[in-house]
């Protein structure tokens, strides 16, 4: 069993009352972490210690930062053993899934530390005579992050590392999920040498966690709120901001659409429909839930994406040749099963797979998916891809769309220019052409579009999320005032 406390002030505390829940094992369902469950007192003295950092870590010069994050970026890597280990523990993921998470986070800090003097400003011709206008970009406070379980290393670091860069200071409150996971990334932070306060790394029993949110969010110090996991959540996270007046990053859910015009490369799409739909059990914001695929040349698609998702099963992550895990939890399984019950109930063909067993479910392919069935509206967040068959690329534009949310997207066509063209119709906010709708990297504009989030992650995109752009002038000589 593991064991991890709060960080607060850069030191490893219990929780004031002295309270702890456990995480288990999503296989062997015994104990894998046992966490510090912090009350609102710990939220507010984590938020306390990150503004009183603010003012010495806001006026560091941008190498410092720079050269802080590089190391945090090395340590990672050197503790990617232990991030692997509680990962799999923790989320039941691959042992790939975790090495992928450790290298994509430290590439992370690394383009984030690059970025720390990237907070430019512009001078702005002002009407007045004698009179030095100035936009500058400055830190801007206290910055209360939180991030989801099922990319754990990546996305709680994306939660911090841009806003440290910047200047800001951190408070995260980590996933009941994979309380260990996060707290590791705390640690790897501390031991890079951040001063004091910092970073704070706070854990939460699942009932407690709304009042230790709000409480973190109503903190005066608090300027920032970043937020990645459900809508569901989300909205009730941009509610309660909205309510003290803070500004929300929330990138959200998704029901990433592949689209497979009548020109496609077939086997191209396949390559990444099994990957963007059955990658890491399913369990990414960005994965392939739909594929709005031509009529003529859909029965192609389906016999070879078929074939490739049979060779597929979901087997115990830490067997060696594991290359589908397990689900979160054994209701996340259930709830997959429910909505592959439900469509083929109503019409949909069971073309493989679909086999539920506890918190293990093989990829599954429904083909011609209807409106009228659960999965055609609701993210299954499980292997589950859903085939529509559509006749030319306005219809195709129009099935993509019909979601509430919008966050990736994928176009497949040899005819790049068309290709675009469809992309540039499609309401996500990011998408790719001939490529999988699973892709990231640190200095793209990340996020989404409608029900799937606001704000962006990532590169300039990131700098301006974390930073308040003010207006600065000087007066030269003397100005007459009207009275």
């Amino acid at each position: 069993m593991l064991e991890t406390a709060l960080l607060i002030d850069s030191a490893m505390v219990s929780a004031t009352r002295g309270e702890t829940f456990d995480r288990l094992d999503p296989v062997s369902l015994e104990v894998s972490t046992r966490a510090s469950a912090a009350s609102t007192e710990d939220a507010v003295r984590a938020a306390n210690a990150a503004a009183r950092a603010f003012p010495g870590w806001s006026s560091t010069v941008p190498s410092e930062r720079r050269e802080i994050l590089n190391d945090a970026a090395s340590l990672l890597l050197q503790r990617a053993d232990d991030f692997v280990e509680a990962m799999i523990s923790e989320t039941g993921s691959t042992a790939s899934w975790g090495q992928f998470n450790c290298r994509l986070a430290a590439s992370m800090l690394l383009e984030a530390g690059a970025m720390a003097g990237q907070a430019t400003g512009e001078v702005i011709p002002a009407e007045r005579p004698g009179a030095f206008a100035m936009a500058i970009r400055q830190p801007c406070g206290v910055v209360f992050s939180m991030a989801p379980w099922n990319a754990p290393v990546i996305l709680s670091t994306r939660s911090v590392a841009m806003p440290l860069a910047c200047g800001n200071t951190v408070v995260m409150k980590a996933s009941e999920l994979c309380p260990r996971t996060h707290g590791l990334l705390g640690e790897v932070l501390n031991e890079a040498g951040l001063p004091k306060g910092c970073v704070n790394v706070i854990h939460s029993a699942p009932e407690t966690a709304p009042e230790v949110v709000e409480a973190l969010i109503a903190h005066p110090a608090v300027r920032r709120v970043n937020f990645t996991g459900s809508t569901r959540v989300g909205r009730m996270i941009a509610e309660k901001a909205a309510r003290y007046l803070k500004r929300c990053l929330l990138e959200l859910g998704g029901k990433a659409p592949v689209i497979v015009l009548d020109d496609a490369d077939i086997d191209a799409a396949v390559d990444a429909a099994v990957f963007g739909a059955f990658f890491n059990q399913g369990q990414i914001c960005m994965s392939t839930e739909r594929i709005v695929v031509d009529e003529s040349v859909a029965d192609e698609f389906v016999d070879k994406f078929k074939t490739r998702a049979n060779a597929i099963r979901a087997t115990d992550p830490r067997d060696p040749d594991c290359v589908l895990g397990a689900m979160i939890t054994e209701q996340a399984a259930q709830r997959v099963k429910g909505l592959i019950d439900d469509a083929a109930m109503k019409g949909a063909k069971l073309v493989t797979g679909g086999r539920q067993e506890g918190v293990f479910v093989d990829p599954a392919i429904l083909d011609n998916v209807s409106p009228a069935m659960r999965i055609y509206h609701e993210e299954s967040f499980g292997p589950v891809a859903s085939i529509i068959r559509v006749s030319g690329e306005d219809e195709a534009v129009s099935v993509a769309n019909d979601t509430e949310y919008g966050l990736a997207a994928a176009v497949f066509s040899r005819d790049v220019s068309r290709a675009l063209a469809v992309a540039q119709r499609l309401e996500t906010g990011i998408c790719h052409v001939n490529s999988a709708t699973i892709y990231d990297e640190p200095q793209m504009p990340f996020g989404g579009v409608k029900a799937s989030g606001y704000g962006r992650f990532g590169g300039r995109a990131g700098i301006d999320e974390f930073t308040e752009l003010r207006w600065i002038t000087i007066q030269n000589g003397k100005h007459e005032y009207p009275i």
